[in-house]
């Protein structure tokens, strides 16, 4: 797809895979250094996304109108220089739980921002016809990202202490930047956007110069009939997962004995499922039509969470994880390229930072509520029942992209 795809390939793979060195290591070090209970866990994910989540606002109105390639190489600096700042508090002895949240809250907004400017540089580098090989190709990234980070970023951390991983990350993005600042000459399309425009579905509408509106995007949002339903499917979904990792941490490294590396393989091996997820997307995509693939891949991973449940101690334990993790992440796996790619396609050119922003936002601030409910759900009635109850609400959540008149918008929205 060309050299400055390439590049920014090898950029997002880079971050990546820090982001996975270091997957699980705020609330370790929360625990193992901060002693703080599950409730504190939640709270430190739950509050950092929510301030991360506003902060996204305005830098959603800084980067509207700017090259993408220069604010994504800014998120990426931001987001090194915050994390630096945690093995300097450690070393210092002077790390505390709202340090972490100051910290956690920053890359929030930094990462919202990275992805609303990304995806807008995306869509501006590659012709539509090639943005679901493309998304493909960064879904394949990221779950390779996934199996190889969490095993060694465990190695790494016994080895080096808890905040190796950190530092990890922080050469990660460091690393992200240059290769996205030496991708060559300036991007095409850069001119700065007017806050109007024209456009179909999510773009129709004008604005007023370069004024930026910011409930703007939640508006082209919640008026198309094909990003509504996706938008909330994908935040009570995403939600609701990621809203049982901190209770999964707290049954298995807690109440079950399970070693970190112990955790981190049963995450990391079912990641592999990922690249088939991602490989299988696009040819899928072409025999059954995307919007069938996209509904199906929707509906079967709704179908998984509900069996972290019965996770008891030992390698039966491990297996079971591993299994329901690795039929999730398959059927995720399919669907979110076809998703990156249909939102990208149902919104004007001239709007595709703040409806990525909205969309980041909300799923964000989903995600927050429902870790900071089911932190205390999980003190109140137990973690088993708590996983228990986030794994039954999951399996309602494809109802929102089965609805007849949904369907109907979907299937109009396929055709070329």
């Amino acid at each position: 797809m060309g050299r400055r795809f390439g590049w920014f390939l090898g950029a997002y793979g880079a971050s990546a895979l820090g982001t996975w060195l270091a997957f699980g290591a705020f609330p370790a070090i929360a625990v193992g250094v901060l002693h703080a209970g599950p409730a504190e866990v939640a709270l430190l994910s739950s509050a950092a996304a929510l301030t991360g989540a506003a902060a996204a606002l305005p830098l959603g109105a800084w980067a509207e109108h700017r090259r993408r390639r220069p604010v994504m190489v800014a998120a990426d600096l931001v987001r090194c220089g915050a994390l630096l700042t945690v093995p300097a508090g450690y070393a210092l002895g002077l790390l505390t739980l709202p340090w972490l949240l100051a910290v956690a809250a920053l890359l929030a907004a930094a990462e919202t921002t990275f992805r609303a400017a990304s995806g807008a540089y995306l869509r501006e580098l590659l012709p539509g016809g090639e943005l679901l090989a493309a998304n493909s190709r960064l879904e394949a990234a990221s779950w390779t990202a996934t199996a190889i980070g969490p095993p060694l970023g465990g190695a790494l951390a016994g080895l080096l202490g808890p905040v190796a991983t950190v530092t990890a990350d922080a050469v990660s993005y460091l690393l992200s930047a240059l290769g996205l600042a030496a991708s060559g000459r300036p991007e095409p399309g850069v001119e700065r956007r007017a806050g109007g425009g024209t456009g179909t579905g999510a773009g129709t509408g004008t604005g007023a110069g370069q004024r930026w509106e910011l409930f703007d995007g939640w508006r082209l949002i919640l008026a198309d009939p094909v990003l509504r339903p996706l938008l909330l499917h994908t935040a009570l979904f995403n939600g609701l997962v990621t809203a049982t990792e901190p209770l999964l941490a707290v049954l298995m490294l807690g109440q079950l004995g399970f070693a970190p590396w112990q955790y981190g393989l049963a995450f990391a091996l079912p990641s592999l499922g990922g690249l088939l997820g991602a490989r299988l997307a696009r040819p899928l995509a072409a025999r059954l039509g995307e919007h069938r693939v996209l509904l199906a891949a929707g509906a079967l991973r709704a179908l998984w969470p509900l069996g972290l449940v019965l996770v008891g101690p030992g390698t039966g334990g491990l297996l079971l994880v591993t299994v329901v993790e690795g039929g999730l992440i398959v059927c995720c796996a399919v669907f979110n390229p076809l998703h990156a790619t249909w939102r990208l396609r149902r919104t004007a050119p001239g709007h595709t930072v703040r409806v990525l922003s909205a969309w980041s936002v909300t799923t964000r601030a989903a995600t927050a509520l429902l870790t900071a409910v089911w932190g205390v759900l999980g003190s109140l009635l137990g973690v088993r029942t708590a996983l228990g109850l986030a794994g039954a609400l999951v399996l309602a959540t494809p109802l929102l992209l089965f609805l007849r008149g949904i369907r109907r918008a979907v299937s109009v929205s396929a055709r070329p």
